[in-house]
């Protein structure tokens, strides 16, 4: 039980540092892209004769910006918290708090290692394991729906109403292709445990080939991206927001409650590429990597301790969640939006039916193999 509070809280402490350290990569890699210095005007100078050494140490910080997720964190807080005269006040207090919560709760079920050893003891590197992991992210994915919809009626403004309306078709429109595109990952790997989906997937094609996801699922993995963006609510697909119009389900929203919902697209963000990464890029799964060391096909062996092949997993998946979130920001910093009836057209006529043809075809081959 000590052990689960422990890596909760590891778990935790990480999602939501890098979800705050997003809120700073979205202003410099757009900068980066449209060729701006970006986001560097919140610095931190101790005004102390002995703080100059600090100071030093201080300015590469100061000069990256890395100060504006801090200075916004306090803008949010020190922020009025205005509820609409005719709204419903603990509706209206609860649905940020819905949003969050449901994003969060998901990553209990991400495996992000294999099997760590301490004194005789081995601990699964996933805080609650269970073999119907990918239904209980998918079903807290869908509950949050529900803090976006009880935000545009709770604020009783037609702006906001329509915004949670657009929301809550969109999300049902993309989960079911989400929902669809994943079955073949569970046909193929025969689980709908995560942790057996990345051992899967450590197995080898032809004597010498990853069996990751991309390479038995290249069209389900493109789909999933597709529908995948479109359940975080951002660019091209965020007409429940609309940051341009005044649309927006959190139009009524200010101070540390707008900053929730502003927070939570990027922690959904976050759950779209660990999972991307545990479906389809192997997980934890490092190539030839073993729980004693490296076996390479040509038969060379490198013996390891359990410790550093711990390092190496947790090492791979961090940098493929990571190139999966500078792949959804570039994504979002290059398309333009969709019309609402594009995305509707997009969502029902384009990718569910290949998500369906998808299915036969996987089923298919799979039956002819077996």
């Amino acid at each position: 039980m000590l052990t689960t509070f422990i890596m909760a809280g590891i778990v935790l402490f990480s999602v939501i540092n890098l979800a705050g350290l997003h809120t700073w990569i979205e202003r410099k890699q757009s900068a980066v892209m449209q060729d701006r210095i970006g986001a560097n005007r919140a610095h931190v100078v101790l005004p102390w004769k002995w703080a100059a050494p600090i100071n030093w140490l201080l300015k590469p910080i100061n000069a990256l910006g890395l100060f504006h997720p801090v200075a916004d964190a306090i803008k949010m807080f020190t922020k009025e918290d205005y509820i609409p005269p005719y709204g419903d006040k603990l509706l209206h207090t609860l649905a940020p708090f819905l949003s969050m919560t449901f994003a969060l709760v998901g990553f209990a079920a991400i495996p992000f290692g294999d099997v760590l050893v301490i004194g005789g003891r081995e601990i699964t590197l996933q805080v609650a394991s269970m073999n119907v992991a990918m239904l209980y992210i998918f079903a807290m994915a869908s509950m949050g729906v529900y803090g976006v919809i009880l935000a545009g009626f709770a604020s009783n403004s037609n702006y906001a109403f329509l915004g949670g309306l657009r929301a809550s078709s969109q999300m049902l429109a993309y989960e079911i292709t989400l929902g669809t595109t994943l079955i073949g990952i569970v046909l193929v790997y025969g689980s709908l445990d995560l942790q057996e989906i990345v051992r899967g997937q450590g197995k080898l094609l032809f004597g010498w080939i990853p069996m990751w996801g991309i390479l038995v699922q290249p069209l389900g993995f493109f789909l999933f991206l597709a529908a995948g963006i479109a359940e975080t609510k951002r660019i091209p697909y965020d007409m429940p927001e609309g940051e341009s119009e005044i649309i927006g389900y959190f139009t009524e929203y200010s101070g540390m409650k707008f900053g929730m919902f502003y927070f939570t697209d990027f922690v959904e963000t976050i759950l779209v590429a660990c999972l991307a990464t545990t479906l389809f890029f192997g997980g934890w799964q490092v190539p030839y990597l073993a729980a004693n060391g490296f076996h390479f096909p040509w038969g060379a062996e490198v013996a390891l301790p359990n410790l550093a092949v711990v390092i190496l997993q947790i090492g791979a998946f961090t940098f493929k969640v990571l190139s999966f979130c500078w792949l959804f920001m570039t994504i979002r910093w290059t398309l333009p939006r969709f019309r609402y009836d594009q995305l509707m057209e997009l969502g029902w006529k384009g990718i569910f039916p290949i998500s369906l043809v998808n299915l036969v075809v996987t089923a298919m081959i799979l039956l002819m193999l077996g």
